[in-house]
C-alpha cells in the first residue's frame, strides 16, 4: 500500500488492484458539507447475501462486512465491523464521492478522475 496525501487526507492506495482504504471519518473529509453528503452517509446499509469475497481489514485483519451505498444500492463497499474504515475497489471511491457532492467538478472528483483515467482507457482498449 502506498500512502498518498490527497487534499490533506492521508489515503492508502494499492498499486496492484487500484483500491483505496480510508480510515474512519476520512470519506467525510472528501465530501462537501451539503444535504447530499448527509443523505449519502445515511444511505449506508448492510448488504446481506452479497456473494463478493470478503476481504480483511488492513488494521485489525478481521473479515469486513459488505455495505450498500446510495439509495439505489448500486455500490457495495467493504466496511470494518470494528469501525476502522472503508475499502473501495478500483473506481468506487469516485462513484461514492460523486453521489455525495453537489459540485460534480470539485477538486477531489477531478483528482480521482485523473487517477483512474489511464486505467479506464486501458480497460476500454482491451475489451474491444
Amino acid at each position: 500500500m502506498l500512502v498518498l496525501e490527497l487534499e490533506k487526507v492521508e489515503t492508502d492506495f494499492c498499486p496492484n488492484c487500484k483500491g483505496i482504504w480510508l480510515d474512519k471519518g476520512e470519506l467525510e473529509l472528501f465530501l462537501e458539507d451539503s444535504k447530499d453528503k448527509d443523505e449519502l452517509i445515511k444511505s449506508f446499509s448492510s448488504a446481506k447475501g452479497i456473494r463478493e469475497k470478503k476481504i480483511k481489514c488492513p488494521i485489525c485483519n478481521s473479515k469486513m462486512d459488505k455495505i450498500f451505498v446510495g439509495k439505489d444500492h448500486d455500490i457495495v463497499l467493504d466496511e470494518c465491523k470494528y469501525g476502522h474504515g472503508l475499502w473501495f475497489d478500483k473506481g468506487e471511491i469516485l462513484e461514492v464521492i460523486k453521489l455525495g457532492s453537489v459540485n460534480k467538478n470539485n477538486k477531489i472528483i477531478q483528482l480521482f478522475q485523473d487517477m483512474y483515467k489511464n486505467e479506464i482507457n486501458i480497460n476500454t482498449t482491451e475489451e474491444k
